[in-house]
């Protein structure tokens, strides 16, 4: 059984997912850890459940998500994954933080590309990514089908879907992704999305106004 812990982290309130399974293994999804105080709430986490933590996914390359990438990275020698697409995008991690009053560290580049339909294996657990651009051109949702559960980043939003005017964006991309991708997924899916509380597929199919 998978097991999710959100965090809501820095300024953006922005949505940390941890994912354990019962091997104890976990994957980090988006660390958005930016105070010293958030970083030690998700270390102190992990170190009191003697969780293993196994690498680092980045459903897209925005600043909000990204800002706790080294500092994981230096305490728990964990690599990093991402779609190719938003390599150039996190690698404007700086800029846009200098943009939005936010003195940051560079996030260091990801050590492992993702593509669509790889699987993610996770202790006794796989996920599927699904590629869904359109928040931005290598935007990732990470699926898994026994437990019907998605983390859809910034793509799809309970009631919402991810801004489109930045880096990349492109308002008719990211509707078909969510057309395609994932309205197609059963309407029971749980969606953690990147901002906000958890909705189903069901609910967003029915419910989205942006979508209607």
């Amino acid at each position: 059984m998978i097991h999710v812990k959100t965090f809501v982290f820095n300024p953006f309130q922005e949505n940390t997912y941890l994912i354990h399974d019962q091997t104890n293994q976990c994957l980090l999804i988006d660390p958005g850890c930016h105070s010293e105080e958030e970083q030690q709430e998700l270390t102190r986490f992990i170190r009191e459940n003697n969780l293993q933590p196994q690498y680092i996914v980045h459903t897209h390359g925005h600043m909000d998500h990204a800002l706790g990438i080294n500092y994981l990275k230096q305490t728990f020698q964990l690599k990093a994954a991402m779609h190719p697409s938003d390599l150039e995008v996190l690698r404007q991690s700086k800029e846009f933080g200098r943009m939005v009053g936010l003195d940051i560290e560079q996030p260091g580049d990801p050590e492992i590309f993702l593509e669509d339909n790889q699987s993610l294996e996770l202790g006794n657990s796989s996920f599927t990514v699904l590629h869904v651009p359109g928040h931005s051109p290598g935007s990732i949702a990470l699926y898994h089908p026994g437990e019907g559960i998605l983390f859809s980043g910034d793509a799809l939003f309970r009631r919402g879907i991810g801004r489109t005017d930045l880096m990349g964006g492109d308002y008719m991309t990211l509707a078909q992704s969510i057309q395609y991708k994932l309205f197609t997924l059963p309407g029971e899916t749980v969606v953690y999305p990147g901002h906000g509380e958890p909705t189903t597929i069901r609910e967003e199919k029915n419910e989205n106004p942006v979508l209607g």
